[in-house]
């Protein structure tokens, strides 16, 4: 593979309704450009859980073969998302005492974070992020950044996320089945906020709510940390199975009442146009009320949205949210009025939220969509993981040589030759790979 093409990073989006493949690569600028989009219906998945291990390969096999006809190359390894009901968030403290006082390391968090992964769980549970919330060195508290800081006793409060084991296990063995290597495995809510929210709104505080069509995801920051996840095992399907029973029509043509005419606030709907739908088998066409069909949608979500206050106020911050409020994406976000109807139902301030802040100019107007906002967050997820790994440990020791060379006002060129020459006069196991 080309340099080129080796940055091209690909993330995979495994959801209720579609399997999403999008592969891109960060610019000059910081930017993302997208290069490639490969989505298809998702019929073995239900509410975030794969429940049809062929149905899912057979899908991401097919998103997969339109990406890589897009990009003009082989994908071999995708970042991967992963949501479910089964998924839940808990607090914990880890604490660990130094031997001395010196300057706080890289290596003193990571020992902290993996003695979180010891946590005893219930039976079939695994942790699937740790993530630190503040710090607290010798009882000073509030700390975000440790590392350089003095001090023996190494405190911090994490948030916990955790998900079922055979959960995980599917989602790894539908991607190995269609012939690709997961990468990485990331909670979708926290993807989307990834390509969705703004610095300032994570610090004053706000609540991402990523309505898609099995589950709702919740994701709540503050202070530039995530604080809360939850996922509510609700999202468009039901909408679209209450059409379907409310009007007694078939599931496809409820999908696409709610796509076409459908409304979250009935008080919206003023001219009341009556829809009319074709009967089944030559019966009577069947004619449906616009104004009926944003009431039963207004009622599921406002049920979904009762959840979503309830794990607000469960996190604790509530007052904290009022300042950046409710950020909604995904599919379910595209309903007519949901916004406004959001807004009204928790009383905190709501808007829409489209995965184009970090995109390179020039992507396709699809992109835009919030249906895109997880696969995009998985994308620069990626991107940002592959970043960290450029640097081997033989580059980072040409620039510290450098850096030393700098400082001390000496030849830097002699002392990178007197490196190099070392380098090939080590051991064979101990030279460079």
């Amino acid at each position: 593979m080309s340099q080129k093409n080796s940055e091209i990073v690909v993330a995979l989006d495994i959801g209720t309704t579609k399997v999403c493949a999008i592969a891109g690569r960060m610019n000059e600028h910081g930017k993302i450009e997208i290069l490639g989009i490969g989505k298809v219906e998702s019929p073995g998945v239900l509410r975030g859980v794969v429940s049809n291990i062929e149905k899912t390969v057979q899908a991401i096999e097919d998103a997969r073969a339109i990406v890589e006809r897009q990009i003009g190359h082989e994908v071999k390894t995708v970042h991967v998302g992963i949501a479910g009901q089964h998924i839940k968030s808990l607090q914990h403290r880890g604490i660990i005492t130094r031997d001395t006082d010196d300057e706080i390391r890289q290596e003193d968090i990571t020992r902290l974070v993996n003695d979180m992964y010891k946590l005893v769980l219930p039976p079939g549970d695994k942790i699937i992020h740790v993530i630190p919330q503040e710090f607290t060195v010798d009882n000073e508290q509030g700390i975000l950044e440790p590392i350089g800081m003095s001090g023996v006793r190494l405190e911090a409060n994490f948030h916990i996320i955790t998900g079922q084991i055979s959960a995980s296990k599917n989602i790894g063995k539908c991607v190995e089945r269609a012939g690709l290597n997961v990468d990485s495995l990331t909670l979708e809510p926290i993807a989307s906020a990834e390509a969705i929210l703004s610095a300032e709104e994570r610090e004053a505080g706000v609540a991402l709510v990523d309505i898609g069509g099995g589950t709702t995801d919740l994701a709540i920051f503050h202070e530039g940390i995530i604080r809360h996840t939850a996922v509510i095992p609700f999202g468009g399907n039901v909408i679209t199975k209450d059409i379907k029973e409310g009007c007694t029509v078939m599931l496809h043509q409820a999908e696409k009442l709610k796509v076409k005419f459908g409304s979250a606030l009935a008080e919206e709907v003023y001219d009341n146009r009556i829809i009319t739908i074709p009967g089944i088998s030559g019966r009577e066409p069947k004619e449906i009320s616009e104004k009926n069909l944003a009431r039963i949608i207004e009622a599921r979500i406002e049920e979904i949205f009762d959840h979503v206050f309830f794990e607000i106020r469960r996190s604790g911050l509530e007052r904290q949210l009022k300042a950046g409020g409710i950020v909604l994406t995904g599919g379910g976000s595209l309903l007519r009025n949901v916004d406004k109807l959001v807004e009204y139902h928790t009383g905190m301030p709501t808007r829409m939220g489209m995965p184009i802040d970090k995109l390179a100019h020039g992507y396709a107007e699809k992109v835009a969509s919030p249906i895109y906002s997880t696969a995009i967050g998985l994308l620069l997820h990626g991107i940002a993981e592959n970043k960290q790994r450029v640097k081997s440990p033989v580059v980072e020791e040409v620039e510290a040589v450098f850096e030393h060379a700098e400082k001390e006002e000496v030849n830097f060129l002699d002392k990178l030759f007197k490196k190099t020459k070392e380098w090939f006069e080590a051991e064979p196991d101990q030279g460079i790979e």
